[in-house]
C-alpha cells in the first residue's frame, strides 16, 4: 500500500490507523489562549495533529479585493496570528506530544512553517491546487506535502503531482475534499478517494471532512484514508470563520476513536477461522442425529436422519455421506449419531 514519511518519522499509509488532524483554522478568533484551549482539546481527543492557518492580510486577497471589500482587511487581521504567535504555539504543541502544521499561503510562510515552527508537513490548500509555482517552491523545500483536491478536476490534480514530482518530491499525500461549508451527502462522493487511489496509486489518499457529525470521517477509514482532517472549535455556537461547521471537543473524541476501531475492524481481506470461533463451533453448529429409534441392522436413510446442536458430533454437512449405511448399535430417538455406531 502507498506510504510517506513526514519530517517526524511518522508514517502515513492507505488502510493504516488513520493520521487525525485537528483543523483549527481561524475558530482561535484571534487568541492565542483559546487557540492553546484548542491545542488540549485536540490532544485530549486523541489527535495525531493540529493544524492552523499561517495567512496574514497581505498573503490572502490583494489590494484590489480589499480597496472593492474595505472591511474585510480587519477582518482578516482579527482572526488571523503572527509569526511569533505561531511559533509559540508550535512549540505549546510540541510540548504536549501533538505534531504542529499549518496551510501557509506565501513562500514567506513556507519558510516560516518549515525553518521556525519544524512543522512535519506542509498542508497545500485546495485553493492552491492549480498554483503551480507555488508547488514548485514548496515542493522543493524537500518537505512531505498533504494537498486537498477540493474544486479541483482531475486533470487538475494530474498537473499538480506532476508539478511536484518533477521536483524529485515524491512524498504527497491526497486528500478528497469538497469545498462546500459544510456538504450536502450526495456532494461528498467518499468513492472519490477510490478513484485518486486507483489514479495516483504511489501516493495514500486521505479525506478533509467539512461535514457534520461522524459518520464520513469513519466510512473514509472504512475506505483506507490514511489521513482525516476534521475543522475543530471549542463552541460552535459563536460566530466565526467556518465555526458552525466545526467539530466541538467531544465529538472529536468520539470521531478519533470511531475511526481507530472501524479500522482495527476492517482486519484482512484473507478469510480465517479465528480459534475463538472454532470455540464456538463446538457450541453453536449442529450435529447429525436420527430422528427415531432405530436398532442394529437398520440401513439409513435421509428420512431417519437430520441435525441439531451441540456441534461436537459428525458435523451437518455429512448427513448424504450416511445414508445407506448400517446402524451397527441400538439408537434412541433424537440422539446424535456417533462415527462408531454405523458402518
Amino acid at each position: 500500500m502507498a506510504k510517506i514519511t513526514l519530517l517526524s518519522g511518522r508514517v502515513l499509509g492507505d488502510y493504516e490507523v488513520p493520521y487525525i488532524v485537528a483543523e483549527v483554522n481561524s475558530s482561535h478568533n484571534g487568541s492565542v489562549d483559546v487557540a492553546k484551549q484548542m491545542i488540549d482539546a485536540a490532544v485530549e481527543a486523541g489527535c495525531n495533529c493540529v493544524k492552523f492557518q499561517s495567512w496574514s492580510a497581505e498573503s490572502l486577497y490583494s489590494a484590489t479585493y480589499y480597496k472593492a471589500n474595505p472591511i474585510s482587511k480587519r477582518i482578516v487581521n482579527k482572526f488571523s496570528l503572527s509569526s511569533q504567535e505561531l511559533k509559540g504555539l508550535a512549540e505549546y504543541s510540541i510540548n504536549k506530544g501533538i505534531d504542529f502544521s499549518s496551510t501557509p499561503y506565501s513562500r514567506d510562510e513556507v519558510d516560516f512553517l518549515l525553518d521556525d515552527c519544524k512543522a512535519p508537513f506542509v498542508k497545500v490548500a485546495s485553493m492552491d491546487l492549480n498554483n503551480y509555482n507555488y508547488l514548485r517552491y514548496i515542493a522543493m523545500k524537500g518537505s512531505p506535502i498533504v494537498l486537498s483536491t477540493g474544486m479541483s478536476t482531475i486533470e487538475e490534480i494530474r498537473n499538480a503531482i506532476h508539478t511536484i514530482e518533477e521536483t524529485g518530491n515524491d512524498q504527497i499525500c491526497l486528500l478528497h475534499c469538497i469545498s462546500i461549508y459544510p456538504p450536502i451527502l450526495n456532494t461528498i462522493h467518499l468513492n472519490n478517494i477510490l478513484g485518486l487511489r486507483e489514479e495516483f496509486p504511489k501516493y495514500p489518499i486521505g479525506f478533509s471532512d467539512h461535514s457534520h457529525g461522524v459518520e464520513m470521517a469513519v466510512a473514509a477509514t472504512a475506505l483506507g484514508a490514511a489521513l482525516i482532517e476534521k475543522h475543530l472549535t471549542l463552541d460552535r455556537t459563536k460566530i466565526g470563520m467556518d465555526n458552525q461547521m466545526a467539530t466541538e471537543p467531544d465529538e472529536m473524541k468520539q470521531m478519533v476513536q470511531c475511526c481507530i476501531n472501524t479500522q482495527i475492524a476492517m482486519g484482512n481481506r484473507e478469510r480465517v477461522v479465528r480459534e475463538a470461533e472454532l470455540e464456538q463451533i463446538k457450541k453453536m453448529r449442529r450435529s447429525v442425529i436420527v430422528t427415531k429409534t432405530l436398532y442394529a441392522g437398520h440401513v439409513l436413510t435421509i428420512e431417519d436422519l437430520d441435525a441439531k446442536r451441540p456441534g461436537t458430533g459428525i458435523p451437518a454437512a455429512k448427513i448424504d455421506e450416511l445414508v445407506g449405511r448400517t446402524i451397527l448399535v441400538d439408537k434412541e430417538a433424537d440422539t446424535l449419531l456417533e462415527t462408531n455406531e454405523y458402518k
